[in-house]
């Protein structure tokens, strides 16, 4: 799955305020260790990821990084890159 199937299935708490399809820049992540286990990025990908706060020449789109199952993918998600006009449940 991808990196933000991967955590929130984990518990871990990543904001993707588009559902996850790509249309914004919410999901933001940085991949430490394990670049070359992940799918290709896409034009799409690039151009919202464009959008994102703090690139890094690693940033991913944790919605569109989907890993290949290999073991040592570590990934940094920025405290700071939260959707602010999130809803409360």
């Amino acid at each position: 799955g991808s990196i933000l199937d991967i955590a929130l299935a984990a518990g871990i708490e990543i904001d993707h305020a588009c559902g996850g399809v790509c249309a914004c820049s919410t999901c933001h992540a940085v991949v430490r260790e394990g670049e070359e286990t992940l799918s290709e990025m896409s034009d799409a990908e690039e151009d919202q990821l464009s959008f994102a706060p703090g690139l890094t020449p690693f940033s991913r789109l944790s919605c569109q990084s989907v890993a290949n199952g290999t073991p040592n993918l570590v990934v940094w998600i920025p405290d700071w890159n939260r959707n602010l006009a999130r809803e409360a449940h």
